[in-house]
């Protein structure tokens, strides 16, 4: 119980513990896991019509330019990610990486242009390392302030835009990334087109008082279902997408992670703002040249599930070990287990057999295109 004590709760605990949650201790907060339906039905929700998440654990932070020129921001910003910031207009949002001195990703975030500032959520596990190494690296140009008092909703799936439209009904002109304010349920939220998923969604950053009454108008709506951590992760794994400390950390790079597509022509070799930013040189190398192994989708034979952090093998006898599965588990939507991991280029295409370790077996594993589904993104 001691445990459970020292947990921080969001803005929705008391919400969580009234429909029925079963909690789970999970980035220092006592956090949903699933609801009564359960993970295998609050996942088919999402995929087939909305899913309510709270993700109020996530770091919210503004970061302002001293000068008040949004640019200094943007060219703050860019000397710790190796994304296009400057480039990114108005009213819309891009999916970046911090990266360390070896190349390697210290967190995975989003950076959103507000105009006359940046607004940026990362991960909850980091929060409290990626504020300080903001304010040490850009501290001087720049006001970093973490906000502890705002909640974070993600509502998921391809019903999720009527259901929103029947409180703010321009929400349907979004586009995939576009990043909005408004009203909802009288209360004033900023709003991205976006989620991890692999669905159509959005997620809805607004003041933590108000979180609870938005939250109960959208479970109101009979196409919304409360989805806890335990679906959202099978979702992001169908989908491809990598779960920061499992799929991608300080020893995995960018390009490893099968993350170049995050990395525009402007940063890279030969573009205007090329390099500047920590593990410039590893990187843009790798993505010259290619990196010695890669991320790769895995589906397992038979219905047994292969987790983290099961030994991959090129021979069924396990004599060479080649890699490691970072994520797995069972895909309720293609109804057999998925996972992701990492192997040698030259065992990374799709068709591949590999084997992976399970209680002492060598299991068949192929290695597989991601993502496992196709994703339902608002372009």
């Amino acid at each position: 119980m001691n445990d459970h004590a020292e947990l921080k709760t969001t803005p929705l605990h008391a919400l969580h513990l009234e429909l029925g949650a079963r909690m789970v201790p999970f980035a220092g907060y006592d956090m949903p896991v699933q609801y009564p339906a359960g993970v295998l039905k609050e996942h088919l929700q999402t995929r087939a019509a909305t899913g309510l998440f709270d993700v109020s654990h996530m770091g919210q932070v503004i970061v302002r330019a001293r000068s008040g020129d949004n640019a200094d921001a943007a060219r703050a910003l860019e000397s710790l990610v190796p994304v296009d910031v400057l480039g990114l207009g108005e009213g819309r949002q891009r999916y970046a990486l911090f990266t360390d001195e070896n190349g390697g990703i210290l967190d995975d975030l989003m950076i959103a242009n507000r105009g006359d500032h940046f607004f940026v959520v990362v991960n909850a596990a980091c929060k409290q390392a990626d504020v300080a190494h903001m304010v040490k690296r850009i501290g001087d140009t720049c006001e970093i302030t973490l906000l502890d008092d705002r909640a974070l909703l993600a509502l998921q799936g391809p019903r999720s835009v009527d259901v929103l439209a029947e409180l703010w009904a321009d929400v349907a002109h979004m586009r995939f990334m576009d990043v909005a304010e408004c009203h909802l349920h009288d209360q004033p939220c900023i709003i991205t087109r976006s989620g991890y998923s692999g669905e159509d969604g959005f997620e809805i950053s607004l003041p933590a008082i108000y979180a609870e009454d938005v939250a109960r108008r959208l479970l109101e709506h009979p196409d919304v279902q409360p989805v806890g951590l335990g679906a959202r992760d099978s979702l992001r794994l169908e989908a491809g997408l990598c779960l920061y400390g499992n799929d991608i950390d300080r020893t995995t790079s960018p390009v490893e992670a099968g993350l170049e597509w995050a990395i525009q022509k402007v940063r890279r070799k030969g573009g205007a703002r090329a390099g500047g930013f920590p593990g410039a040189a590893r990187i843009l190398d790798e993505l010259e040249h290619g990196a010695a192994r890669r991320r790769v989708g895995l589906k397992p034979e038979g219905k047994a599930p292969v987790r983290a952090p099961a030994a991959l093998f090129a021979d069924p006898e396990g004599r060479e070990e080649i890699g490691r599965v970072t994520s797995g588990g069972f895909g309720p939507s293609v109804e057999g287990p998925v996972a992701m991991g990492y192997l040698p280029v030259d065992k990374a295409a799709p068709g591949t057999l590999v084997h992976a370790e399970v209680r002492g077996k060598y299991l068949p594993v192929t290695v597989a295109a991601l993502p496992f589904i196709t994703p339902g993104y608002k372009r």
